[in-house]
This record gives C-alpha cells, structure tokens and sequence, in this order.
C-alpha cells in the first residue's frame, strides 16, 4: 500500500468511530440537520419579513413625525405673524391710555375744535391698531369678575347685594392681540 491509501483508510476509519461515537453525526441525525437547514432558510424568510414589517412600521411612524413637525412649525408661524408687532403694540397702550384722559378733559372745556383735532388722532390710532388685530377686552360695571380675564386690583364693600362679586369699575382697558390677552384689565370688584 502506498502512502496515500494508507492516509485515506486511516481518515475513513477516524470518521467511522467519529459517527458511531458521536450520534449528530449518523445518517439519521445528518437528514435531521438537513430538514433543519430547511426550516433556517424558511425561518431567515420569516426574519426578512419581520424585518421588512419593522422598516415598514419604523418609515411610517419617522413620516408621522414630519407630518406633526410641519404642522407645528406651520401653527407657530402664523401665530408668530399674528403677534409679530406685540412689542410695539403693548408699547402704544399708555398712549391710547393718554388719548383717552385726554379727550375726557378737552370735552370739559369749550375748545370744541381741539377736541375734535385730538378725537381725530385718537380714532386713527385706534383704527391703525385695530387693523393689526388689537382688540379691547370689554369690561364694564356689573359684570362678573373672572379671575382669567380681569386684573382686581382692590376690592371694596358692594354697594348693594347684587354688586357682591361683579366689577364695581374699571380703572385701566383690557386689549388683546388676536386670541391672546396682552393687558388684563384692571377692576375694582365688590365684596
């Protein structure tokens, strides 16, 4: 015998004790591993799938997510349009304020000229804001105090029973810019 038979009777020989003393490797157990192999390539199927499922389900929450984002942005845009010029606004108050006192104090003289000179001005303005969304929060006497809306400033014995609760005057107007209350107004309730 040549060297090389003697080589491959020793390996046959090694891989036949191998089988019989190890049983994963007999013929039964090689059919097993076969079906096996089968039943991984379906299961690496049912993995793909799964995978599939999940990139699916991952794509369509992140396109929920950007949908919701452009809808926020969008929403805070134009609520940053409607109160772009709050600044400037809530800076004019004092100003309407001072209209206001103004016009109650020339109504007292004669002067009926100047009056109408300064209702003028005062009417402009208050046009010119209203048209950038100003609007005064109405608060008059005998109204119920809502601690939302209104300012107290003091409170005072009721004049009567029925004024027990409600606005008894209104010192300062209440304005708000579109939705959004810029200046409470500023009451005396009674108690």
């Amino acid at each position: 015998m040549s060297k090389k038979s003697k080589v491959e009777e020793m390996d046959a020989e090694l891989n036949d004790s191998q089988t019989i003393e190890n049983p994963e490797l007999s013929d039964e157990n090689i059919e097993a591993k076969a079906g096996t192999e089968e039943k991984e390539e379906l299961s690496e199927e049912d993995q793909l799938r799964e995978d599939l499922a999940k990139e699916k389900d991952k794509f369509l929450r992140l396109f929920a997510e950007f949908e919701n984002f452009k809808k926020r942005t969008s929403k805070e845009r134009m609520d940053l349009f409607k109160t772009a010029g709050q600044e400037v606004i809530v800076s004019l108050l004092p100003v309407l304020d001072d209209f206001d006192r103004a016009l109650k104090e020339i109504s007292k003289s004669e002067d009926k000229e100047m009056f109408k000179g300064v209702e003028l001005i005062s009417n402009k303005l208050k046009e010119t804001l209203k048209s950038k969304g100003l609007e005064q929060v109405e608060a008059g006497e005998g109204d119920v105090f809502d601690a939302e809306i209104h300012d107290a400033i003091t409170q005072i014995p009721a004049p009567n029973k029925k004024m027990k609760g409600k606005i008894i005057d209104v010192v300062e107007k209440g304005f708000k810019l579109g939705d959004r209350i810029i200046r409470h107004p500023k009451v005396v309730v009674g108690n």
